[in-house]
C-alpha cells in the first residue's frame, strides 16, 4: 500500500515525464498489472504504450453489450494490430433480455443504479477479483470529469490498487499526433449507456 506522501512524490517526479517513462516506473514498482479499456476514443494510445513496454499484459475489456458497431469494429482492429492479450468480461444478462425487463434507464430513474451495477460495476469487480492486479493502467485524463481533475498520473483506487494514467496531462491534439505517429486507429462513434453526459463519471473511478 502506498502512502499519500509516496504518491505525491511520484506525481512530482513524473509530472513532465513521457508516458513510456511513467509506465516503466509503474512496472518497477510492481509488474502484476492490468490495463482496462472500453475502446472509447483515444484508448488505442494507452493500449499501445503499455504493450510497447511489456508484451502480453492482461487487457481487461468490460463490454456493456451496448457498444456501437463502429466501436466493436475498432476494438477488433486494435486487438489485432497490437496482438493484445484481451480478457473479455460481459454482464450476466444479455442486453436483449435487459431491454425487455428494464431498457436503458435515464440518470434520474431509480433503476439507473441497478442498470450500472449490472452492465459495468459487477463485470469490473469480477475482472479485478480474478486478476488481482497491484497496478492498474488507465487512460484517464485531466479535464474529463470533476473527479478525474482531482487525481493525477499516480493515484490509489478505493481497493488500494496503484492507478496509473500515463497520458493524464495530454490534450486531444497531442494524442492525435501520437496515434498518427504510431499508425493507430481511433473511433468517435462510442456510446456508454451509463453516462448521460460526457463529463459524467462512469462509475468505475469515482
Amino acid at each position: 500500500m502506498f502512502t499519500e506522501e509516496q504518491i505525491q512524490n511520484l506525481n512530482k517526479e513524473f509530472k513532465d515525464a513521457l508516458p513510456s517513462e511513467i509506465i516503466q516506473k509503474a512496472f518497477e514498482l510492481n509488474n502484476e498489472a492490468v490495463v482496462t479499456t472500453n475502446f472509447r476514443p483515444y484508448e488505442a494510445a494507452i493500449l499501445h504504450a503499455v504493450n510497447a513496454e511489456i508484451k502480453d499484459v492482461p487487457v481487461v475489456w468490460c463490454d456493456t453489450g451496448y457498444n456501437t458497431p463502429q466501436t466493436y469494429k475498432h476494438a477488433e482492429q486494435v486487438i489485432k494490430d497490437l496482438s493484445l492479450n484481451v480478457f473479455l468480461y460481459v454482464p450476466k444478462q444479455t442486453s436483449s433480455h435487459r431491454d425487455v425487463v428494464m431498457g436503458i434507464p435515464s440518470v434520474d430513474d431509480p433503476k439507473h443504479a441497478e442498470f450500472t451495477e449490472q452492465v459495468k460495476l459487477e463485470p469490473f469487480r469480477r475482472a479485478m477479483s480474478e486478476h488481482k492486479p497491484k497496478v492498474w493502467f488507465t487512460n484517464l485524463r485531466q479535464g474529463q470529469t470533476a473527479f478525474r481533475n482531482s487525481i493525477d498520473v499516480f493515484s490509489v483506487s478505493a481497493d488500494g490498487v496503484l492507478k496509473v494514467s500515463p497520458f493524464y496531462y495530454w490534450s486531444d491534439e497531442k494524442l492525435d499526433i501520437y496515434l498518427e505517429e504510431n499508425n493507430l486507429s481511433n473511433e468517435f462513434k462510442y456510446f456508454d449507456p451509463t453516462k448521460a453526459l460526457a463529463n459524467r463519471e462512469c462509475g468505475l473511478h469515482g
